[in-house]
């Protein structure tokens, strides 16, 4: 009891040392992809605000040279009316929020707005003007609270010193309106830690640089985090609301040209959700395969206990045939060899009645395996070791074509990854249609396939090479839901293997556009998916070094070409 008990905690041991490992690895791997897109993302976003603040850069110093404008910076009290209306109009076809024009002392001259006379000399951004380079910085207006990028622009008199200044002040919702409604959280924060920019309003004016129960007085508008890492990322536990993800994975790159920083934030639930499901497939397989060698131990047990019963049985039976005779001996020696031949004639008939009970129970119905190992062992018992590794070898086929299924089915429930190698396309087929064989045959499909006599090596992975196989063949599937012929082909055509799927289906509406993502011809809400499994499988054998092609054929129906390089050494059939 002591030892079952210590072997289970042995195994639990083993099966939570494995699904932890497992959940922490697919954990790992599907944060590095969210990272890889986020920081894609990220890098758009930036460029794309740069590039709109870019716009208002160019109009800027465009205006700072207009002849209009150097007229009423060298001449402050001359009138400004047609100045006025000059930055009017260029402030409405910019969608800028107000253009004005200062003298060399910062008091507004000219303006798009009311501004006529206010003070500007206070802004970091005209005494750069002043000194004769263009002025960025960014600000928040206090009469009306509206967050503003500001750009200020000498204007050169001909001699050259700067008399006064052209400034732009952009509404920050002119660059923001285009990105509401991304699924990405993206913001730009200043040197103070402040989201100046974000396509989310729960994050709009936030300081980010403090986390909760530092030192100090919290401000109100503090984004209330926890940092963690996970390997080598960052990850965000949130508090902010309904909007934003409760953990997400956190990404930076910096933005020195507008003095900002830009950040995205990414949901982890999707990465966390497949790690899960990962761990669990794997918790069951340690389950199930725990299971079976506990079955197979009780019953070698519950032999071993049937075997010594029958063999302390036939020593008891003995032991009383050996003293009933030694009886029966001393009390009359005429009958000894009477009472002998009694005495053998009883042990055939124990031995008769044991062998029948054996028999009885040798030949009732058992699993292939239990017979295999039970007959091995007999046969090592006496002696006849060839049977006894002939069985044993029977019992290894069933065990890898175990070992197979197991394999095959634990590859499309978590996006494995192997290395390319060698791999037996023969065998890849045969593979995928075992587990794609109910679906063809719930669809009416016939299959044509005729396996090559020798093997049939490319560089490629086999897992993966199937998965490519079972989308075809599903779609061929759906696509003849009447019923139909698929026939497969594997040929060799210069210096490359080529694999090809057919159909008898309705074709392909749009050769063109098959391998593009989310390209299906399926109803919207259908549940066969999302029309990402063509470009999905474009992208496996891409990844190793191959070729996909799919066209209709002139008799009808459609035909998917896949073609590999063949393996760098030979190998034997």
């Amino acid at each position: 009891m002591i030892r079952r008990a210590l072997a289970l905690l042995v195994f639990l041991a083993l099966a939570g040392s494995v699904t932890g490992g497992i959940w922490w690895r697919s954990l790992s791997d599907a944060l590095a992809r969210l990272e890889d897109r986020g920081r894609a993302d990220l890098a758009l976003a930036g460029d794309r605000l740069l590039g709109q603040l870019q716009r208002y850069r160019e109009m800027t110093v465009l205006m700072a040279d207009h002849p209009e404008v150097l007229r009423l910076a060298l001449d402050p009290e001359a009138d400004a009316g047609q100045a006025d209306r000059l930055l009017r109009r260029t402030a409405d076809m910019t969608r800028s929020d107000e253009l004005v024009l200062t003298d060399r002392f910062g008091k507004v001259i000219a303006s798009s707005g009311p501004d006529h006379g206010a003070d500007m000399s206070s802004g970091p951004y005209f005494r750069r003007a002043m000194q004769g380079a263009l002025g960025f910085h960014h600000e928040i207006d206090r009469s009306s609270g509206r967050r503003l990028f500001v750009y200020a622009a000498p204007v050169f008199s001909p001699e050259g010193p700067v008399v006064g200044t052209l400034i732009t002040r952009v509404e920050t919702e002119a660059v923001e309106v285009i990105w509401r409604g991304e699924p990405m959280i993206v913001f730009f924060t200043d040197t103070d830690g402040i989201a100046f920019v974000s396509n989310r309003d729960e994050l709009v004016l936030v300081r980010l640089d403090l986390l909760p129960g530092e030192e100090g007085t919290v401000p109100a508008d503090l984004l209330r985090r926890e940092v963690r890492r996970i390997d080598r990322h960052e990850i965000w536990d949130l508090d902010g609301g309904p909007y934003l993800p409760a953990r997400a994975l956190h990404l930076t790159r910096p933005l020195p040209v507008i003095e900002m920083t830009g950040e995205a934030l990414v949901d982890i639930a999707p990465a966390e959700r497949q790690a899960m499901l990962e761990a669990l497939l794997a918790a069951a397989a340690c389950i199930v395969i725990g299971t079976a060698i506990y079955a197979l131990l009780e019953r070698r047990r519950a032999l071993a206990v049937q075997l010594a019963t029958e063999a302390e049985a036939n020593a008891r039976l003995e032991s009383r045939v050996e003293e009933r005779t030694r009886e029966l001996s001393d009390a009359n020696d005429q009958l000894q060899r009477a009472q002998a031949d009694l005495v053998r004639a009883g042990k055939l008939s124990a031995l008769g009645q044991m062998s029948a009970g054996i028999s009885h129970e040798l030949n009732q119905p058992l699993t292939a395996i239990r017979s295999y190992a039970e007959n091995a062992g007999l046969f090592l018992d006496r002696g006849q070791n060839d049977k006894a590794v002939e069985n044993l070898g029977r019992i290894n086929d069933l065990a890898h074509r175990m070992g197979r299924i197991i394999k095959n089915l634990r590859a499309f429930a978590r996006q494995e990854s192997e290395a390319m190698s060698d791999v037996d396309l023969g065998q890849v087929v045969a593979a995928s249609l075992e587990l794609s064989e109910a679906r063809l045959r719930a669809a009416g499909v016939t299959v044509d396939w005729t396996p090559p006599v020798r093997a049939v090596w490319v560089r490629g992975g086999e897992v993966r090479l199937q998965q490519v196989l079972m989308n075809l063949l599903a779609n061929a599937a759906d696509a003849m839901e009447a019923g139909g012929l698929v026939t497969i082909r594997i040929d060799r055509i210069a210096g490359r293997v080529r694999l090809t799927v057919t159909d008898t289906g309705p074709g392909i509406a749009e050769p063109d556009r098959v391998f593009d993502p989310f390209y299906s011809t399926k109803e919207v809400g259908a549940s066969e998916g999302m029309g990402l499994g063509l470009s999905i499988s474009y992208g496996i054998v891409k990844s190793f070094g191959g070729a996909i092609s799919g066209r209709n054929r002139p008799e009808g129906g459609a035909e998917f070409m896949i073609e590999l390089d063949p393996a760098r050494k030979a190998r034997a059939a």
